[in-house]
């Protein structure tokens, strides 16, 4: 408990601190793993090898792989948002170059849930793999198959409709589904029967006896699963951190009542659009209050249409209307549905208070309710946002102020209380930030799980597990971040990345000099172009001695014509021009030399 402790607090002043305090040494020494990677090499010892591409040490981008007689079964394929220093970047997601040349070896790939940490990189590679089967309840089919609308040239998939104790076999893995509280229908756990004991994945969850729009946590099936042995458990990390349980929904239900009895004028809610139960909250209240309903966004447009097929959304005939229907009514009987909780910048909610919006805009009265936390990286957009419904003269409602949101994961009573149910052998927290699964395995040591059988790993690291034992590799695959931009998939690299850090940070001092082929000497002044360094009005001086230096280090540079090695002195100009902006700026723009030979 003391190493956890001391590993724990050795991480506060940096990553790189952690990773030499924990994950350079032999995990062994902090778990005691009986740490011994040759004792698994054969197939007639019975060894599992659990691979995490995604989603330890992080939130989203969830990936795992499990390996029983080099057959492989995937949990989960998904994306996270981009983070705050990559511009540009779309999204985040896995790294499968380990599975290159294995596509055969590849039984399927289980789904939790219908959120995109995972399944939002199902198009990007499920091709790729050879088109294995995917598992799947049926929020998470409609929306994977929604998306592959978006994109060209895909295989038809093989999608095997997920329920509540659905069992099917594949190779060395009988797999059977639990449901499980998150916030969205149709999330599972599985139970994964392998040939040296049960696995189970937890997938997100939360335990909730008084859920809304959703049946209560099935307490009983949890301990039947335990009361059939759990050699391993892997449960969701993200709420590891948080003391207590988790608010019901049924309280969120109340609080939200009381607004919308309150509240006069329009009712803007700003939510997650994957958030269904709280979609359907709204819809219901502003159905007992007499409200209509716009859905604004794309996303949210999206879900509510899938979920109304499905059965999993309920409203009168009537209440969802089109914005301009929705107008036609009185304040009073208005209720907009919008994407934009975290402040996105093209979401709609931003949208409205930037005026852009064709049809809404802030007028004072409105009720706005943010029924959803922020996700960390993100206050300070979220802060602009509210304040600037304050200044258009709206009254702003958040979960700081009354609980209107309830997180869909497990706080530190549910994670203790699913151990105690379950009873694993072996615990491999999942799901969270390097400091939440080591938090969590905090948690399973003061619910009496051995030091021994538990494991804190990172993405790419290799966990083998026997039914004697758990032992981390010491080999690791590559779990880096493959970046999406547009079109391009992995073409932004860290180079590309750096550069547009650059260019964000200091931006760009273009110098374009025309020189004559014969003599190798500048003809006339060098044009200048900065964009994001200075203004050049108000720098005459500082261009002036640019463009001079630039004339002798061209002139320097190429030996007065001839044979001139212009790579050459264009990294000459770049270099030197780069050190004399810095002396007399301490700022550095990405400097772009261009050499035209006439």
């Amino acid at each position: 408990m003391a190493e956890l402790a001391d590993a724990l607090a050795s991480g506060a002043s940096g990553r790189k601190v952690v990773e030499v305090q924990i994950l350079s040494r032999p995990l062994s020494h902090s778990y005691n793993h009986n740490y011994n990677s040759d004792m698994m090499t054969t197939k007639s010892q019975q060894a599992l090898r659990l691979i995490p591409l995604g989603g330890l040490g992080e939130v989203g981008r969830n990936m795992m792989l499990i390996e029983c007689q080099e057959e492989i079964l995937i949990i989960d394929m998904g994306f996270r948002m981009p983070e705050e220093d990559m511009p540009g970047i779309d999204y985040i997601i896995p790294n499968i170059s380990y599975l290159k040349g294995k596509e055969k070896k590849i039984l399927g790939l289980l789904v939790t849930h219908g959120h995109y940490d995972p399944m939002g990189a199902v198009p990007y590679f499920i091709g790729q793999l050879g088109n294995p089967p995917i598992y799947a309840g049926g929020m998470a089919k409609a929306i994977i198959l929604r998306r592959q609308e978006d994109f060209s040239n895909q295989p038809k998939l093989r999608i095997i409709d997920v329920k509540d104790g659905s069992r099917f076999s594949m190779g060395c893995f009988s797999v059977e589904a639990f449901r499980q509280n998150h916030n969205i229908p149709d999330n599972f756990g599985y139970v994964i029967k392998t040939p040296i004991g049960n696995i189970v994945h937890t997938s997100d969850f939360k335990f909730d006896s008084a859920p809304v729009n959703d049946l209560p946590t099935d307490f009983k099936r949890l301990e039947s699963i335990g009361d059939e042995g759990v050699l391993l458990l892997m449960t969701d990390s993200t709420n590891a951190e948080e003391p207590g349980h988790s608010l019901s929904e049924k309280k969120i239900m109340e609080n939200l009542d009381d607004l919308f009895k309150n509240a006069k004028g329009r009712i803007i809610t700003a939510t997650f659009a994957s958030l269904l139960n709280r979609i359907q909250q709204i819809i219901t209240l502003s159905e007992k209050y007499g409200r209509k309903v716009s859905p604004e966004g794309f996303s949210m447009k999206t879900n509510i249409e899938i979920s109304k097929q499905l059965g999993y959304l309920k409203a009168r005939k009537g209440t969802i209307l089109s914005t301009r229907e929705v107008l036609k009514y009185p304040d009073s009987k208005i209720t907009i549905l919008a994407t934009g909780a975290q402040g996105e910048e093209r979401a709609v909610l931003m949208r409205i208070i930037n005026r852009e919006h064709p049809l809404l805009r802030i007028q004072k009265g409105d009720t706005v309710i943010f029924s959803s936390s922020i996700i960390p990286g993100n206050e300070r957009t979220v802060q602009y946002v509210k304040d600037n419904l304050y200044r258009q003269g709206a009254n702003v409602y958040n979960y700081k102020m009354m609980d209107i949101h309830a997180s869909g994961h497990a706080n530190q009573d549910e994670l203790k209380e699913l151990m105690s149910l379950m009873k694993p052998k072996f615990l491999l927290p999942v799901h969270g930030q390097f400091s939440m699964l080591v938090n969590h395995a905090r948690l399973a040591l003061e619910a009496g799980i051995a030091h021994k059988n538990i494991a804190v790993i990172e993405n790419g690291q290799i966990l083998n597990v026997t039914h004697a034992g758990i032992s981390i590799d010491k080999k690791t695959v590559p779990a880096n971040y493959i970046m999406v931009d547009g079109l391009g998939v992995g073409d932004v690299g860290e180079v590309v990345l750096r550069d547009r850090q650059s260019l964000a940070k200091d931006g760009m001092f273009v110098i374009v000099a025309v020189v004559d082929r014969q003599t190798g000497r500048v003809k006339g002044s060098p044009d200048i172009i900065s964009r994001g360094f200075i203004y050049l009005r108000e720098s005459g001086d500082l261009l002036h001695q640019v463009r001079r230096r630039v004339v002798e280090i061209v002139n320097q540079s190429s030996g007065g014509g001839g044979a001139v090695n212009w790579v050459y002195v264009r990294d000459n100009v770049k270099n030197k021009v780069g050190e004399f902006l810095f002396t007399k700026t301490q700022r550095r723009p990405m400097v772009l030399p261009v050499i035209i030979e006439v």
